[in-house]
């Protein structure tokens, strides 16, 4: 079963018994607005909501583009009750994902004020059996997904630590069992920091520190190895980005995929052709 037949699945349960109370075979058409300005992301879910419902769908932009508030993205046509039925699930699509898509567009905007370079990604603070779809929508905002799973790459953090001992010892073992992963380290400190640029760190992620402690760290990481990035992160809302933008590769902000406010999108039906009538 696909993911989409099991949100379907999740959301009809056994019929929708309103429309089947009040429609019969009616057919005709609708239409989804943007209800706001936003970074559409999510057509193409909504698009397969429909085709697994035998619904005829045409679409009037692209995921990743600039809709204007009032927007048209996309006409159906065809039996009302398949329109209603996926409504709500269609609907969801667009708008968590057209939020994500947005405020990752914005963030990486303002952010590159100050690092023309920058790169916002996201985090694995996700919604459980919606990541693809939030981390797709930070794509098409300009950002990166970062780890999609724990096998993307070996991320080093302080409860690793707590158990190996040490950064050094930590990195010595994972550059002993992968060579294909990038080694990222979690430090709290500039002489953590520093541990993990002389231990051979490909990324060293600054956590939870003030801007100027940024500032340090960033510097004497680039001191000892220009080809080390220095990813920071912990805490970081789209107001705090830009002043860490400038000492850094990378910002991740699970911000982006846990507190961002979704967009908003309706349905409306256009035309209604009554069961049974003659073609024509």
């Amino acid at each position: 079963m696909s993911r989409i037949n099991e949100y379907l699945e999740e959301d009809v349960g056994f019929g929708d018994i309103t429309s089947d109370t009040l429609l019969s075979d009616e057919s005709g058409s609708a239409r989804i607005r943007a209800d706001e300005e936003c970074v559409l992301a999510g057509l193409e879910e909504a698009i397969e909501v429909f085709k697994e419902l035998g619904v005829n769908t045409f679409p009037m932009a692209r995921d990743g583009d600039r809709i204007a508030k009032g927007e048209d993205i996309l006409v159906l046509e065809g039996p009302l009750k398949k329109i209603l039925l996926g409504e709500r699930l269609a609907l969801n699509f667009l708008m968590r994902m057209s939020g994500v898509a947005s405020a990752t567009q914005s963030i990486v905007r303002e952010c590159r004020k100050q690092n023309s370079q920058i790169i916002i990604a996201a985090t694995r603070k996700t919604t459980p059996g919606f990541r693809y779809f939030e981390k797709k929508a930070v794509t098409l905002g300009g950002g990166d997904p970062h780890r999609f799973r724990l096998d993307d790459a070996i991320l080093i953090k302080d409860n690793h630590l707590r158990v190996v001992g040490s950064i050094t010892q930590a990195i010595s073992k994972a550059k002993k069992v992968s060579f294909s992963k990038k080694i990222e380290v979690e430090v709290e400190t500039v002489e953590q920091a520093v541990e993990a640029a002389k231990a051979g760190a490909d990324i060293v992620m600054l956590d939870n520190m003030r801007p100027e402690q940024v500032e340090v760290a960033y510097l004497a990481v680039k001191k000892l190895n220009e080809r080390a990035l220095v990813e920071v992160s912990g805490g970081i809302t789209p107001e705090k980005a830009p002043i860490f933008a400038k000492n850094a590769d990378i910002l991740s902000l699970g911000w982006i995929t846990h507190s961002v406010r979704s967009m908003h999108f309706n349905l409306e039906i256009t035309s209604v052709k009554p069961a049974n009538s003659e073609p024509g």
